[in-house]
């Protein structure tokens, strides 16, 4: 089945040159130019990923990325951003945003992004052998992407869950920002606030008190390591 891919952007020259790339790359792409077309086009199409800039008119690309974020399919957003906003982008991420790239940038470059959220989309790094991992009450199955905490299922985005699954098959053990870039988005570069956001947004949603985090611990000076219930 060909993947859908919706392209929200104003300025056409950009668009164009994504949508092409993107079309090359085999996908069944579609454009809109503002944030109300573009939920409106979200509805109608049902598309499995979209390409969000964030600088949009009428309705912004922030307020596009919450309310895709209220769905409960965990639809798949790329955001783009200009390059001097970091505090945009942050706060994209944030929303649950599950990649950025910041303008100007390779439109290969997004091909490849946009090809490994569908493919972490369609059930992770190694769909053909799924697992279950467990934790006290905290259970993910990494073939339908399910996650549960004491038997109540959590809404987690692609990289919400792929990040709790490495902490959880690594229990114990200390990763540096760059260390999880590398291995769970498979960047050798980036901006490292990409993984504080997304290790705040999983405290929130796995740990009984995000501010005395008991799973997802800090290591001053290093990084972050998982403590499993029975440690």
């Amino acid at each position: 089945m060909t993947q859908r891919v919706l392209v929200v952007d104003d300025d056409r020259t950009v668009s164009d040159v994504i949508c092409r790339y993107l079309e090359h790359a085999g996908y069944q792409v579609s454009h809109v130019g503002d944030g109300a077309a573009a939920l409106a086009a979200v509805a109608r199409q049902a598309p499995h990923l979209v390409v969000l800039d964030l600088m949009l008119p009428r309705v912004s690309g922030l307020q596009v990325c919450r309310e895709l974020r209220e769905r409960p399919d965990a639809l798949p957003i790329v955001m783009l951003t200009a390059l001097g906003d970091e505090a945009d982008r942050i706060l994209g991420l944030q929303l649950g945003a599950d990649d950025y790239l910041t303008k100007p940038f390779s439109p290969r470059e997004l091909v490849l992004r946009v090809q490994s959220v569908l493919r972490r989309a369609g059930g992770g790094p190694d769909p053909g052998r799924p697992e279950v991992l467990t934790d006290g009450g905290l259970v993910l199955r990494t073939g339908p992407r399910v996650a549960r905490v004491d038997d109540t299922e959590m809404a987690l985005t692609l990289r919400e869950f792929d990040l709790l699954a490495h902490f959880m098959r690594h229990p114990s053990q200390v990763f540096t920002r760059a260390e999880l870039l590398e291995r769970v988005w498979g960047w050798n570069f980036g901006d490292h606030s990409t993984v504080t956001v997304h290790v705040r947004r999983l405290r929130e949603k796995i740990e009984a008190d995000p501010a005395v985090p008991r799973r997802i611990v800090t290591v001053w000076g290093v990084g972050y390591r998982y403590e499993p219930a029975d440690a």
